[in-house]
């Protein structure tokens, strides 16, 4: 064997030798995994614990005799981690487009009946929103019987003879004004649902009709 392929074996095998010597002294009770791996030198490194400016390098899981019994990937880097999760991103997308096609081809045998599903959902959200307009009316009336009731009083009316307000009533028209606000958002939460609810079943009714050939 040549000198040069003798100095190349000499640093590795002084530090494998060592660690194979320790694992075979504490016996199976003790026994832990030994690791090979090579830096971005392309020098190899042996020990029974990976550190960290090495997590991202792949590594061979070693027995007590030094034979490779496994390898183990390293840590990902941040490249690698976005395109992990844009490639799992892409991979639910089809998946989820492909479970909403079944389920178009098994509820409906024809265009017709996904109208009449839409017809039944939309009634149901504008029969909650008459509901609602009804409640705010009544609402904006008790705040603007509120408010009349108020100018009667300082400080609303700044005359000098006004008497002063009763008590409660400025809490009631505070009242009354944050009751009209949740309302009102709730109003318009029906209204982006019944919004989104037609757009998807638009989206439905063109799909349905590629899935058919319509």
């Amino acid at each position: 064997m040549s000198p040069e392929v003798n100095a190349m074996k000499t640093p590795v095998l002084r530090t494998l030798v060592p660690l194979l010597l320790l694992a075979l002294a504490a016996g199976p009770a003790a026994a832990q995994k030994l690791y090979r791996w090579v830096d971005e030198n392309g020098q190899v490194h042996y020990g029974d614990r990976i550190p960290p400016q090495y997590a991202d390098q792949d590594r061979d899981v070693l027995n007590q005799r030094g034979v490779a019994v496994g390898r183990e990937e390293g840590a990902e880097t941040p490249e690698e981690a976005r395109a992990r999760m844009e490639q799992e991103k892409a991979a639910k997308a089809i998946e989820e487009r492909a479970q909403r096609d079944r389920m178009l081809l098994q509820t409906y045998q024809n265009v017709d009946e996904i109208e009449m599903l839409r017809e039944r959902r939309i009634d149901l959200i504008d029969s909650q929103m008459i509901i609602q307009e009804q409640s705010l009316k009544t609402l904006r009336q008790r705040h603007a019987d509120q408010v009349a009731r108020a100018q009667r009083f300082a400080p609303r009316n700044t005359a000098a003879d006004a008497p002063p307000m009763p008590e409660g009533l400025a809490e009631d028209i505070a009242r009354s004004e944050s009751d009209i606000q949740t309302q009102e958002r709730n109003l318009q939460k029906k209204r982006d649902e019944r919004a989104a609810l037609n757009a998807q079943f638009d989206t439905d009714v063109r799909r349905f009709k590629e899935l058919r050939g319509l």
